[in-house]
């Protein structure tokens, strides 16, 4: 099954451009027809199964829904693949996601790890889902990226952290030792992914189209201080986004005291922040200048057709709407459509 998604991608596009004067994109999200396997390897033939369903129902959506949205093939984990790669141990249970256990309690147990060759570690068996959908939906179909987290924040779950905090005062090297190991696992794992797959793909989190880039979470930035962002993180993730060309981002810390510091992140090109609604709305004017923001959690007060109105005139958003039925979905689109296009209206006659 092939889907003409050439007028959509445009619009990414154009949003994407700092000269355009598009501000907004909206997406529509309906329920899954059928409950989603968990995230477990040995159901991998029930995954592929599932997500080869999902991504026929998104083709057939785009006939009736006009929204932004884009057909993809959903190839979603949990946080754990990075951290299983290096040896730690995951548990999966039955109604919640998997996680990783902690592998290692101290810095002289960094000395002794190794990084692993991407071909030994679990993460080949993601590939083979992936090929197994592409080969179904042909090389142009969009693979959505795995959940992928920054270096530290991989670190965070290969070592304890009641332990790894403090490292990070009483033994930095090891702490950037272990960052380093993590870094050229994922950046090999990632090499091999864009290589396989191509460059344009749906990030992990939330669903957005990037046609280039790197989408990751970066978790772990609100319990430590500006200084040490500045030291440990901000490398790490300037490294990535030049090496791709751009970042999307997604960060549910309570991190606004390294607000300034996600500032100087190049190209960092897409924001998610998921927090209170006062937190998001001091966000939008914040960021408005610098990325594209989708904090998924808030856009504004009353009905979703209200919310482009409500945003900062030179904030670029898109926006992330639930739907019940489709028919809902379809007067939601409708009526966000207008408003969409009202608001940047009104920003050219004001300019």
């Amino acid at each position: 099954m092939t889907c003409d998604l050439s007028a959509r991608i445009e619009r990414w596009r154009v949003l994407y451009d700092r000269e355009s004067k598009t501000r907004f994109l909206f997406t529509i999200a309906l329920p899954p027809e059928e409950p989603r396997p968990l995230f477990w390897p040995s159901l991998r033939r029930e995954r592929v199964a599932w997500a080869w369903n999902q991504y026929q129902r998104q083709c057939e959506r785009m006939a009736w829904l006009d929204d932004d949205s884009l057909p993809y093939l959903d190839m979603r984990t949990g946080t754990e693949i990075f951290a299983e790669a290096f040896g730690c141990a995951v548990h999966r249970p039955e109604d919640n996601m998997p996680f990783a256990h902690p592998l290692i309690t101290s810095a002289r147990d960094v000395a002794r790890l190794r990084v692993p060759e991407l071909r030994d570690t679990p993460l080949m068996y993601l590939f083979e889902m992936a090929d197994e959908l592409r080969e179904r939906a042909g090389e142009d179909a969009l693979v959505k990226m795995v959940d992928v987290q920054s270096p530290l924040d991989i670190a965070a779950l290969i070592w304890d952290k009641n332990d790894f905090y403090c490292a990070f005062v009483e033994e930095p090297e090891a702490v950037k030792a272990l960052a380093e190991m993590v870094a050229q696992l994922l950046t090999a794992f990632l090499d091999a992914w864009f290589a396989r797959y191509g460059r344009a793909h749906i990030a992990h989190y939330p669903s957005y189209y990037m046609p280039d880039g790197l989408t990751l979470s970066e978790d772990e930035v609100g319990v430590v201080n500006a200084d040490i962002f500045a030291e440990f993180f901000l490398p790490e993730l300037e490294r990535l986004s030049l090496r791709y060309g751009a970042l999307g981002m997604h960060c549910c810390a309570h991190a606004r005291h390294q607000w300034q510091q996600f500032l100087r992140i190049p190209n960092l090109r897409v924001l998610n922040l998921v927090q209170h609604p006062e937190v998001i709305a001091a966000a939008y004017p914040f960021f408005a200048a610098s990325t594209v923001q989708m904090h998924t959690c808030y856009y504004g007060e009353g009905d979703p057709w209200t919310w482009p109105a409500q945003l900062p005139a030179d904030a670029r958003v898109i926006i992330d709407v639930p739907a019940d039925t489709p028919q809902q979905a379809r007067t939601l689109a409708a009526r966000l459509r207008e408003a969409c296009e009202s608001a940047e209206g009104n920003q050219r006659e004001t300019a």
